[in-house]
């Protein structure tokens, strides 16, 4: 891991393809991320496309396949500005590495992930125009980026349930912050699956197919996959491991940071909270006691349904060593587990166990 210049206040953990995040206190400095901070995950170099010739496809278990420059895209249908999070599904992998080794794979912190405001049009209303055939069960998306594993050639790929794909939310974006957006980030159009891991959102589209089974492509059916913890290594075959699809509930500390060290008094405590399709957050809790009691985090901004929140709260901590935890729950009175052992898998995905630092107060 390195800190690098040429990406203004990121922690760069690899150049090619680039893979890096902002520091998490100055991550929480804005509810929304600019461009220019918005984490960057990518399994491959990033394409230059000409946007004058830019077409993607739409085919597959459609009446009617069609093909979209940008322009006609954003000039035959309405568009729409959503307000929504991405985060990587490695994100926190670091304390699974700490558990137990977890080879081959970024040592993400709680850095991967961002908000942004998104525009683009309803992927439901580019479907609509194909017509969907009745076989349809699941929508595919590729990217145009050259992506390579195991020594070939296989492309960014990804699949959502038809369900999903017509659900209002999910759009197909060419603005981020009310720019266009930046080669980085998938300019010129990308999809937007709020509430999913980010690998679902894929960038650079280049088709879009309707079919009755899911993507198999190998970031679909092989890598984004969760087994249990007693599988310690990926099996022959992946078809029984989890498809993942919705974020788990998360709260993370950003502020003060791990291993700190501050003067003992009152300390004040910032960070945000996270859900994918379930309800909404309710509160973010903190403890100093390893969860014996805990005091309850006031909200500070929230933009709900598919956006983080913001919280903060203020404890009075004596001289001596101390650890924080955060938790938060939902509306329907679900949290997060306490230990991150009984969620290890070998590829360090989704871990959502209480967050934790430790503080020196002198």
């Amino acid at each position: 891991m390195s800190n690098s210049s040429a990406h203004a206040l990121t922690i760069v953990y690899q150049e090619q393809p680039l893979n890096a995040g902002t520091p998490l206190p100055i991550l929480r400095r804005s509810f929304v991320t600019p461009q220019t901070l918005f984490f960057a995950r990518n399994h491959g170099s990033i394409p230059t496309i000409d946007p004058a010739t830019y077409r993607f496809r739409v085919g597959g278990m459609v009446r009617s396949p069609l093909e979209f420059s940008l322009e006609e895209l954003q000039s035959r249908f309405p568009s729409q500005t959503i307000m929504a999070t991405l985060q990587c599904t490695g994100s926190r992998r670091n304390e699974l590495m700490a558990l137990h080794t977890i080879p081959n794979e970024i040592p993400w912190g709680a850095e991967p992930i961002s908000n942004a405001n998104w525009r683009g049009v309803a992927l439901r209303d580019v479907l609509q125009a194909t017509g969907i055939a009745p076989a349809a069960r699941y929508v595919s998306f590729s990217g145009l980026d050259e992506v390579w594993e195991e020594g070939k050639a296989v492309g960014f790929g990804s699949s959502i349930a038809l369900e999903k794909a017509q659900a209002p939310e999910v759009i197909l974006a060419f603005e981020m912050n009310g720019e266009p957006l930046t080669p980085m980030h998938g300019f010129p159009v990308r999809v937007i699956i709020p509430g999913y891991i980010g690998a679902r959102s894929v960038k650079w589209l280049g088709t879009i197919t309707l079919q009755d089974e899911p993507s198999h492509n190998y970031f679909q059916a092989r890598a984004y996959k969760l087994f249990p913890p007693n599988v310690t290594q990926a099996p022959t075959d992946t078809s029984q491991g989890k498809m993942l699809e919705t974020l788990p509930l998360n709260a993370v500390i950003c502020i003060p940071q791990d291993g700190q060290m501050l003067e003992a008094g009152p300390v004040r405590i910032l960070g945000y909270a996270f859900t994918g399709e379930g309800s909404p957050i309710q509160r973010v809790e903190i403890s100093a006691d390893k969860g014996k009691t805990w005091t309850v985090a006031t909200i500070t901004e929230r933009n709900d349904p598919w956006a983080w929140c913001f919280w903060e709260t203020t404890l009075d901590l004596p001289p001596g060593p101390h650890q924080l935890f955060a938790r938060a729950w939902d509306a329907t009175g679900h949290t997060q587990p306490a230990d991150a052992r009984q969620l290890w898998n070998f590829k360090g995905y989704a871990n959502n166990a209480w967050h934790r630092i430790r503080l020196h107060l002198a």
